[in-house]
């Protein structure tokens, strides 16, 4: 069965409008609100967000229920130029997603200026197939005054002219206060082809759940640790089991996970004096685990060294990319 026959169809009434569903992906450099825009679309945390950039290393993809439509958010790494194995992948990765979705929306933070790494994807966009529509969000407008916001609108249209985007439209919103959020969606939705839902009512992601928990154990030891480790950290799930003999009305999930990182050196930093910092990490990823799965959880986490993997083909495989 299919994922539209499992959704199940509505009659159409004379006159309604149609029902429309399709994908829509956000691209932009790293740190351009990307991920914390498809959770305030979706509503809830389904995409790991980090001050850091360069967070995002799997398509997430965010199911928005409305009743005239479903939006699939796909949500993909920073397109950047790469320096390690991991980038090049990382960057075959999102334009794998562009080819394949119904509407992109590329994200330009409101409060820096257009610069080489927005030109490079703006230059990527344009040589995209004119009939996948290009919206062009502005993103982070709560950190700037209505002035510098009205300055970033026009920098953006004339971008699209200079490189021959037809932006189907520009959008300012901040994710983090919800401005403009819901219009955004209501922008979006003309973009999609008419169709059937494409998941069933109340599913918000397709992503496994595994997948998932690495990615809420590896937002919360990036949280920590600023400057040291940006991108050295991997996180594998290795197993989720419920406890074995635990009443029905008690249950407890079992889950054992393991931190990789590059250098020996970098040991130290994510363990911290006396444990105290894996602690930490362990304590918040749980409580967001609880919260995305519904369960008690005990989580037991080791960190070991995987050197180099980032530019390591077989280290990399086994990390998941």
């Amino acid at each position: 069965m299919n994922a539209s026959s499992a959704a199940g169809t509505t009659a159409q009434a004379p006159g309604e409008a149609p029902h429309r569903s399709g994908f829509a992906c956000f691209v932009g450099r790293p740190n351009a609100g990307k991920s914390t825009l498809t959770n305030a679309l979706v509503g809830t945390k389904v995409a790991i967000t980090s001050n850091r950039p360069q967070t995002t290393r799997h398509t997430v993809r965010g199911v928005v229920h409305r009743p005239d439509a479903q939006l699939v958010l796909v949500d993909t790494p920073g397109l950047h130029r790469p320096r390690t194995l991991l980038g090049e992948r990382l960057n075959d990765v999102v334009r794998t997603t562009w080819a394949e979705v119904d509407v992109i929306g590329f994200c330009l933070p409101a409060d820096q200026k257009i610069g080489p790494g927005d030109r490079f994807i703006a230059g990527e966009l344009a040589e995209l197939k004119k009939s996948t529509p290009k919206v062009a969000v502005v993103t982070k407008t709560d950190l700037v005054t209505s002035e510098a916001l009205a300055a970033q609108l026009i920098a953006v249209d004339r971008l699209g002219k200079e490189l021959g985007i037809e932006w189907a439209e520009i959008v300012p919103v901040s994710a983090t206060e919800g401005s403009q959020v819901e219009l955004l969606a209501e922008l979006l939705v003309p973009l999609l082809p008419e169709g059937p839902a494409l998941y069933p009512d109340g599913d918000l992601t397709d992503e496994p759940e595994q997948v998932m928990v690495a990615e809420l154990i590896r937002e919360a030891a990036l949280e920590g640790v600023r400057d040291e480790l940006p991108h050295s950290i991997a996180v594998v799930v290795e197993e989720m089991l419920p406890r074995e003999g635990r009443p029905a009305d008690r249950p407890l999930l079992d889950v054992h996970a393991t931190v990789f990182i590059e250098r020996p050196s970098q040991k130290g930093i994510v363990i911290g004096p006396k444990g105290k910092r894996l602690k930490e990490v362990g304590s918040t990823s749980r409580r967001h685990i609880e919260a995305l799965l519904g369960t008690p959880v005990y989580l037991d986490l080791h960190v070991k060294v995987a050197k180099d993997w980032q530019r390591d083909p077989k280290q990399l495989r086994r990390l998941g990319f």
